[in-house]
């Protein structure tokens, strides 16, 4: 069977210092240097940390702490993996025309209009979950209208300019930073015995209660799968990057730091969680672990606070989506992978790529009403492990991309990925080993096979695509 050529992806803008585009028919440079670094550092605090995490707590115990660690290692190395080809090529399609450059336009194909779909429906998830928070405030209020209000809130913002989207998440951001940099402040406080009212809590919730491992291995499995999944997100600052004033200097600067934000954030806040408090409280989980912390060290107004922190997390995560979405859809119709209407820019901004993005993402919360047993469930199971076939991508992708970088375009290598090619395999191997423990749990199982379904019907259907596209060259 002969291979189908692989042509190099076309350039989606012009390199940086060059002369300004046409914002008529470009993406604007509209973001600047403290929109992206407040992106980076945000983008990694969603509602994930502070209220998903508590079933991953009731599941591994305090062997939480490893989990989050494990998976955290895994994603530092994926961010520099993306890290040396964003800085290289900053693309406002990313990982999708990396993995064009590197496969082809079919691997292209699949891993960015898999990530458009899971963006997409996260949209209408994390609206369903912001109007839940409205709803207990204000008892009465039907949930469809908060999303709604939500939904066209942040349209309107990205349909205006990418300046706007940079000054919400900017705000949104440095509310999430400062919360969580709170909460770890108190905790360090109360388990030193600094806090007033507090006596240091020293190993007691960490090895008794059933010892470190409670669960043993099943347990830290559970753990493990919800912690990596908890991480998604992450990829955003490598798309808006290119829509930045200095992309290359941008996205170096995040994934640099990409180690140490993990660590504080996700893995320094479920250690001190899981030292302050129980695991087996029920609260971990009903509240979640932040609120049972806070309200464990008698904190006035614990939950109110978390929940207004919770619900900015959750806007937070859906202005980016619908940023995301757009630019990925945008990009991949520049690469003629896609409806041309989907590409138009206007004002620097692709609107009809909004629109299209929202409008679905609201669609899926009215599934969530119509139809919640049958078809919105079988739209979460299909997104259940989207995250990790982009992954993949970026992994194969990198391994090839950088033996072109280091004959072709040295100077490009301006972020480099450690121990080349050696923590890229290892890398792929992890990812393959988090795959083996979906098929396992029965639980993840479902949702292993259906985004596997989703992913080699959209390979099949690139893979055409190219085909047919190289006969018309040919022919």
């Amino acid at each position: 069977m002969s291979r189908t050529p692989a042509p190099p992806a076309p350039a989606e803008a012009p390199p940086t210092g060059g002369p300004a585009a046409d914002p008529g028919t470009s993406l604007s440079h509209g973001l600047k240097q403290r929109h992206l670094s407040m992106i980076a550092l945000g983008g990694v605090i969603g509602a994930g940390l502070f209220v998903g995490s508590g079933t991953a707590i009731a599941a591994a115990g305090p062997g939480i702490v490893v989990a989050y660690a494990l998976s955290g290692l895994l994603v530092m190395l994926v961010m520099r993996m993306l890290g040396e080809m964003s800085a290289a090529n900053p693309a406002s399609g990313s990982f999708s025309v990396h993995a064009e450059r590197a496969l082809g336009p079919w691997a292209g194909f699949t891993a960015g209009w898999s990530f458009w779909f899971l963006l997409s429906v996260a949209v209408g998830l994390e609206g369903i979950g912001a109007a839940k928070i409205m709803t207990g405030w204000l008892p009465g209020t039907p949930e469809w209208a908060w999303v709604a209000l939500f939904m066209l809130v942040f349209c309107t913002t990205n349909l205006a300019a990418v300046k706007n989207f940079g000054e919400f998440e900017f705000w949104f951001a440095a509310l999430k930073v400062g919360a969580i940099v709170l909460f770890l402040g108190i905790g360090v406080l109360a388990i030193t015995g600094v806090l007033p009212g507090t006596d240091a809590p020293g190993t007691t919730h960490l090895t008794g209660d059933g010892g470190f491992l409670p669960n043993g291995s099943e347990g830290l499995i559970v753990g493990l799968l919800a912690s990596v999944f908890a991480y998604g997100g992450l990829e955003t600052v490598t798309i808006a990057a290119a829509e930045s004033e200095h992309p290359v200097e941008g996205v170096a600067k995040a994934v640099r730091t990409a180690m140490w934000r993990i660590a504080l954030f996700y893995v320094g806040s479920m250690a001190v969680v899981v030292t302050l408090v129980p695991w087996t409280d029920q609260a971990v989980v009903e509240v979640g672990p932040y609120v049972a912390t806070l309200d464990a060290l008698d904190i006035p107004g614990a939950g109110q606070i978390m929940n207004v922190v919770v619900l900015v997390a959750l806007l937070s995560a859906m202005n980016a989506n619908i940023y995301g979405a757009s630019r990925m859809a945008h990009s991949l119709v520049a690469r003629g992978q896609g409806p041309k209407a989907l590409g138009r820019i206007s004002g620097g901004v692709p609107r009809i790529a909004v629109l299209t993005s929202s409008v679905f993402g609201f669609l899926c919360v009215l599934l969530s009403y119509w139809r919640p047993d049958d078809v919105f469930a079988w739209l979460l199971n299909m997104i259940g492990a989207v995250i990790l076939v982009v992954w993949v991508f970026i992994a194969v992708s990198q391994l090839r991309l950088r033996r072109r970088l280091q004959r072709e375009a040295p100077e490009k290598l301006v972020v480099r990925m450690w121990a080349y090619p050696y923590l890229t395999w290892v890398a792929l191997a992890a990812m393959a080993a988090v795959f083996v423990l979906m098929a396992r749990e029965p639980d993840t199982r479902i949702q292993l096979l259906s985004t596997g379904g989703l992913t080699l019907f959209l390979a099949a259907a690139g893979f055409t695509r190219q085909r047919l596209a190289a006969r018309r060259t040919t022919g």
